[in-house]
């Protein structure tokens, strides 16, 4: 059970495109200059996420992607499911048949594991992890205030205000 690039860059791509999309649409050469995601990789991965109703494309001049629905209505599981990432802990892929032909003796543990992984995945959504984001970059720019209102104070008091 792991969670593979493909899902990892599907959810960055749309936590950027989530930040950068308010002024229309997102290019995916954009996204990959800030992301450092293969261009191609995310041409498959949007055309999936595409599929899925999650982004819409723009074509023409200032073409590119946007949201096809509001960030607080698409969960990380439906990122997951529209590039059909499997997230699955079982080693027989929910048939039963992990040991040989019959069910391993911890089989409903890592079935169990699925149900409360997906369950959490659901319950996170893109308007969550961009809302995070933004509130990790703000005490940034509140630490750089800090530091450097210090320094000019020192070479025009009034700079302190």
């Amino acid at each position: 059970m792991r969670l593979t690039t493909k899902g990892r860059f599907a959810v960055t791509a749309m936590i950027d495109l989530a930040l950068n999309g308010s002024d229309g649409p997102v290019t995916l050469a954009g996204i990959s200059d800030r992301q450092k995601i293969s261009l191609s990789y995310l041409e498959q991965l949007f055309g999936k996420l595409r599929r899925g109703g999650l982004v819409d494309s723009v074509r023409g001049p200032g073409g590119g992607y946007c949201l096809a629905r509001p960030q607080s209505g698409v969960s990380v599981a439906d990122i997951i499911r529209a590039v059909d990432e499997p997230l699955d802990a079982t080693q027989c892929g929910g048939f039963e048949n992990c040991r040989d032909e019959d069910r391993c003796m911890t089989h409903e543990l890592w079935t169990t594991l699925n149900v409360k992984m997906y369950e959490y995945l659901s319950s996170v959504s893109l308007g969550d992890l961009v809302e995070r984001h933004q509130r990790k970059q703000a005490p940034a720019s509140t630490a750089e205030t800090r530091r450097i209102v210090p320094a000019l104070s020192r070479i025009n008091p009034s700079a302190a205000l």
